[in-house]
């Protein structure tokens, strides 16, 4: 399977390059528009890129067509990524956290318990005027945010039950690909694995690792749910994806053509986010009632207080996600106040 990722990526590569050159000519060609993610056909965020696909095909089908490549066939998302830099490939879904190593302000979305609830979560991510401040900030690396797609609220799941923090020491649990994840997971006194997330399955089949942390998403629609019996609601991080598109090809679109490919992403966040919370609810009957997973209710407190010193640690370690914390926790203190 991976003989055939590296062929299919160099075979992109070469049609990159042609159709930067003498191809290029051939003026009654659409060009085609490749997006890369690493979920099923069936996963809310492919559900959102099929809408980005509609709109952007329906109002300008005559030059453009968008082609979608689900389930990391174009490679892991930090391979994807790279790829969307050269232009090989024009957009790719990705977590926050491989954009870490590009611009040190998504750190921020690593802490634990940075979000005090989903409805500050959604406000903060909803407010795009301020967003687009932040998306900005991978310029320099060739590419920009689009949109968010919602990723739900990560926990921990293994092949053995996780009621404190305690049940946590020695795991082997894996992480996304991010410095702050990793230290997290130290603190709570678990073995941080990175890894590519098609490589989870098959990870903790063989017992490489114990188990990971991610929405219950994962658990059917990545099959995880068959190698992992417990799910553990300690709720430590809500990360959004990111729809990445080369600033190049975005800054290369006329102002009309820049405005649908911009609505066609807010539409796409739109039909992600209802699907989303349909498919989750499907997901834990799924899990419980068909795969055997048991979901856990812990002391969520007691987790937090795990990694209280945590949050403080990045603060002081990336002066560059102090202002956006700042702005997060305005909105934080927002909704406790209303629920007071």
């Amino acid at each position: 399977m991976r003989g055939l990722k590296k062929a299919f990526i160099l075979a992109l590569c070469v049609t990159a390059v042609l159709g930067l050159g003498g191809c290029s000519s051939i003026k009654s060609e659409k060009r085609i528009v490749r997006i890369s993610h690493a979920q099923s056909e069936t996963h809310p965020e492919h559900l959102g890129l099929l809408k980005f696909k509609e709109y952007v095909e329906e109002n300008l089908g005559d030059k453009y067509e968008v082609q979608i490549f689900p389930n990391e066939i174009l490679g892991s998302a930090q391979k994807a990524i790279e790829l969307t830099q050269t232009g090989a490939i024009d957009f790719v879904v990705a977590g926050t956290a491989n954009l870490e190593t590009f611009a040190d302000v998504y750190e921020v979305f690593s802490m634990p318990y940075l979000f005090t609830s989903e409805e500050a979560y959604h406000e903060v991510m909803g407010d795009t005027d301020y967003m687009n401040q932040v998306y900005a900030s991978t310029d320099e690396a060739g590419f920009r945010v689009l949109t968010w797609y919602n990723a739900g609220t990560r926990s921990f799941y293994a092949k053995k039950p996780i009621h404190t923090p305690e049940d946590l020491k020695g795991l082997k649990i894996r992480v996304q690909q991010s410095p702050a994840s990793v230290n997290m997971v130290k603190a709570f006194g678990a073995a941080a694995s990175p890894m590519s997330f098609g490589e989870v399955y098959t990870a903790i089949q063989q017992g490489v690792i114990d188990g990971a942390e991610n929405n219950e998403l994962a658990l059917t629609n990545n099959k995880h749910g068959e190698v992992a019996k417990y799910y553990s609601y300690n709720k430590h991080q809500m990360v959004p994806d990111m729809l990445i598109g080369n600033l190049k090809f975005l800054n290369g679109l006329s102002s009309e053509e820049r405005e649908v490919f911009e609505q066609a992403a807010l539409l796409s966040t739109e039909v992600e986010m209802e699907e989303w919370d349909k498919q989750v609810e499907e997901a834990k009957d799924i899990a419980q009632n068909q795969m055997g997973v048991e979901f856990i209710d812990v002391d969520v407190q007691a987790f937090k207080d795990k990694v209280s010193n945590v949050q403080q640690d990045m603060l002081d370690d990336n002066p560059d996600i102090q202002e956006l914390y700042d702005h997060i926790q305005k909105i934080n203190e927002k909704y406790a106040k209303e629920e007071e």
